[in-house]
């Protein structure tokens, strides 16, 4: 049997292949190996943003009320073993190898046949392996992108569908307005099912997502609105059917994706799941998610956040005026198949400073086009090199109460967050 490393390798070997939207590749595989998503139940989840942070609170609550709970998201931002969990815990090493280990032969036979599953479609594979073998009860799944197409989508009818917040992002694949990319969402709306929505979705997605509830015979329910008690940078307080939720994920945007999951527990709980209010309560106050405006440091204040289109930079934008009129300095990388203008539009003049980082992260937007988009936003304009030096770059210009911000992008996040912690350990020393 293979170790770890080498599964790893198996995994990311197939990374040549690219984005291949599609179903036929991963049911061939699932196929081959028995079909272990038959043998589960899902929550499924898509959306252009707050997926994750969804996944994250549905987990918890489930947790909480006791049932062996997977769950699937994609990208990691720790470790690659994030994207695999069982009750919070990531897939252990050995048991990531074993998964692996059984389906390569299926690859194998496939290759041969020149119908070569993707990196994504082994990732889900080994995934649906895993949680079959850990005889989960439920497993809360995320779309890798889109819907429709996405690997992801080759289950049945899922307990519930979710669509969280529909934006901008992926327009190469998923199309080129917000009712294209809603009606690829809207793929995962299978016949005879519940679809919870995330409240405040633009009215072309809406429209388009009432339509494909209606035609696949789905009871389609929207959040009500919370009464917010407080927000701050110690996440929001809400009173939601009933039941005051501490919400530890910080802004707006985190109300939203919680009102979201405890609807789709509710729609759960129809089909022989036992919740109590006392595990909603308990499971939400339990989220954690790196990288979503995530703090990892009070004093000085420094936050990280993965905002990589216009939507997500809204939500980070509305953040920051959480932080009470402090200066921002800013951290800042992007990949080049991102709208950088509006990311940057949206945020930087909420900003003081920016450091453009140019370092040897792959699919990086070149430097020089960076500064260029940043001038527009941003006097204060700084480069540094190294992931280092990005970091002790702002924290030369904090003073008292001022606040660091890294974002960009997820994979930005995860190669910059240990470094960005390994430093700030050492400057409070």
């Amino acid at each position: 049997m293979m170790d770890y490393n080498e599964a790893l390798e198996f995994i990311h070997g197939a990374r040549w292949l690219g984005s291949k939207l599609g179903l036929r590749r991963v049911g061939l595989l699932l196929e081959r190996m028995g079909n272990p998503q038959n043998k589960l139940r899902f929550i499924h989840v898509a959306g252009t943003n707050g997926k994750g942070s969804t996944c994250e609170m549905i987990s918890r609550i489930l947790i909480e009320a006791g049932y062996k709970t997977g769950l699937f998201i994609s990208p990691y931002v720790l470790e690659f073993r994030e994207r695999i969990q069982v009750n919070g815990k990531m897939i252990p090493e050995d048991e990531l190898a074993k998964s692996v280990d059984a389906l390569k032969p299926c690859w194998n036979a496939l290759c041969a046949e020149k119908e070569t599953p993707t990196e994504f479609e082994v990732v889900t594979a080994a995934a649906m392996d895993y949680f079959m073998r850990m005889q989960c009860d439920v497993v809360i799944l995320e779309v890798g992108m889109g819907g429709r197409l996405d690997s992801t989508n080759i289950i049945a009818t899922p307990l519930c569908s979710v669509i969280t917040s529909i934006g901008m992002d992926h327009m190469q694949y998923l199309g080129d307005t917000i009712a294209k990319i809603a009606a690829e969402k809207c793929g995962i709306i299978k016949p005879h099912g519940i679809t919870v929505c995330s409240p405040g979705q633009p009215p072309d997605a809406m429209e388009v997502i009432a339509v494909a509830c209606k035609e696949q015979n789905n009871e389609l329910v929207v959040p009500s609105q919370p009464d917010v008690l407080s927000s701050g940078i110690n996440g929001s307080n809400i009173r939601y059917s009933g039941l005051d939720i501490h919400i530890p994920l910080i802004g707006a945007h985190q109300i939203k994706n919680a009102v979201t999951a405890v609807e789709a527990v509710k729609a759960a709980i129809k089909s022989e799941f036992l919740v109590t209010g006392g595990n909603i309560i308990s499971g939400i106050s339990k989220a954690k998610f790196p990288a979503r405006f995530e703090v990892l440091s009070e004093k000085p204040l420094v936050i990280i956040d993965g905002a990589h289109n216009h939507a997500g930079a809204k939500a980070l934008a509305d953040a920051i005026k959480l932080l009470a009129g402090r200066n921002v300095h800013a951290v800042f990388c992007v990949m080049n198949d991102k709208d950088a203008d509006s990311i940057l539009g949206t945020v930087l003049p909420l900003c003081e400073t920016v450091t453009v980082v140019d370092s040897d992260i792959p699919r990086a937007m070149e430097v020089c086009k960076t500064i260029s988009l940043a001038s527009k936003y941003c006097e204060n304009i700084y480069v540094a090199g190294m992931l280092e030096s990005a970091v002790i770059q702002p924290l030369a210009h904090v003073r008292g109460d001022d606040a660091v911000l890294i974002f960009g992008s997820l994979y930005f996040a995860s190669k910059i967050r240990p470094v960005a912690k390994s430093l700030l350990k050492r400057f409070r020393e």
